[in-house]
């Protein structure tokens, strides 16, 4: 009787699996050396990983496609197809780490049924995980230490005009230590992403749970909004554009007001990648009185910091000037600045476009709260910014 119930299970799930367009049940065994991504839907066998040779393979079922394509890492694949309709390919060498890509059947853009789904380039798109080796441990689950919460939280903008939704991570000892209150970090996205993608494509909570079980970083309340301004049916189009508004006006209450925090300047922190980076540059700027520690995460250089000096035919901008002309003069006396602002933290990936000539040049003005970080080998790439926020994290609050 079990053995038949066995049958009967297994024969369900592969009917199951297979009547679903895109998804290829797995009939056969994976190739040497390949594993199905830890992206993937449980039932999922492709996309397949090897972790030696950091290809990917990938399989679509599109029995009517005449062309089906692979679109990973700026690069696009020609998968080809068997008789039975299904297509396949198998990927260039990748950077290690987390990578959006899209298959394209008929030259129409679509989400691969075989991965979760990561919100990315403004649409629920496709991930694939390149596995680190044991150097990427820092941001995978441990199972030997305590783990805080991430909470989905809706709160009310009154600049936004509508509800909004944030996450927020406490601390594995916030319900164990009822009276004790926290710093805040205030931790931006970037374009095209969400609120949700430092929680999953950034792992923030296990690199979080690491530091402070392992004494590196205080315990802390982790702030994840959304870096843009929606809309709903009943409210097309926002009072303002401005979302710093929305962080300082109505976020950071709402946080103080439910959450056990520490609400003077000292006990909190912004950051951001990308443009996230660029909106917590503009956020603490324009609130000196509220932030004493920031970062940016490959979203840091000198063209945005205000209007650039004119300068003479064929000649470049005086970076000297553009140092005291930045966001209103907040550079111009070094010392004051210092005395504001613990921590400038400026991080980049060292195949995408490094500021580390503008911070030198902060550096000579007279900039002492400065901290350079590279990551070897990545691009504009979650990778990045897993290992920024690493960096960061412990530095805060000290």
């Amino acid at each position: 009787m079990k053995k038949a119930i066995v049958i009967v299970t297994a024969l369900f799930l592969y009917l199951t699996v297979a009547a679903q367009p895109g998804r290829i049940p797995q009939t056969e065994p994976l190739p040497d050396g390949f594993k199905p991504s830890s992206c993937n839907t449980f039932l999922s066998p492709y996309p397949a990983v090897n972790s030696q040779t950091r290809q990917a393979m990938f399989r679509v079922l599109a029995p009517t496609a005449h062309r089906v394509q692979v679109d990973l890492a700026g690069k696009r694949y020609n998968m080809t197809r068997n008789e039975k309709g299904v297509w396949t390919c198998v990927s260039d060498p990748q950077v290690v780490g987390f990578h959006y890509y899209s298959i394209w059947i008929d030259s129409v853009a679509v989400m691969d049924r075989n991965t979760e789904a990561y919100f990315g380039s403004n649409w629920e798109n496709s991930g694939i995980e390149i596995p680190e080796g044991p150097e990427g441990d820092y941001y995978r689950f441990n199972k030997n230490i305590q783990h805080g919460q991430i909470r989905s939280i809706y709160y009310w903008s009154e600049i936004n005009g509508m509800e909004r939704h944030c996450n927020v991570y406490v601390p594995a000892e916030y319900e164990q230590n009822p009276a004790k209150r926290y710093p805040v970090l205030y931790l931006l996205h970037g374009w095209g992403e969400d609120e949700n993608g430092w929680s999953n494509q950034g792992h923030m909570g296990n690199i979080m749970d690491g530091l402070i079980a392992s004494g590196k970083a205080v315990p802390m309340i982790v702030v994840m909004d959304c870096g843009d301004i929606k809309t709903n049916p009943d409210v097309r189009k926002a009072s303002t554009n401005d979302v710093t508004r929305i962080f300082v006006e109505d976020l950071i209450p709402f946080i103080d007001n439910n959450f056990r925090t520490k609400t003077d300047r000292i006990n909190r922190a912004m950051a951001g990648l990308s443009r996230g980076g660029m909106q917590t540059t503009t956020t603490v700027f324009s609130n000196m009185d509220k932030f004493a520690w920031m970062g940016t995460f490959s979203g840091f250089f000198m063209g945005g910091m205000g209007a650039r000096p004119a300068a003479g035919a064929g000649q470049a901008p005086d970076i000297n000037q553009q140092i005291v002309t930045a966001f209103n003069g907040v550079f111009k006396e070094a010392a004051a600045f210092d005395n504001q602002i613990k921590l400038f933290f400026i991080s980049t990936g060292t195949e995408e476009r490094n500021p580390k000539e503008m911070v030198e040049a902060l550096r000579t003005h007279g900039i002492k709260n400065i901290v350079f970080h590279e990551s070897q080998g990545t691009a504009h790439e979650w990778l990045t910014w897993r290992r920024a926020l690493n960096d960061f994290a412990p530095r805060l609050f000290r």
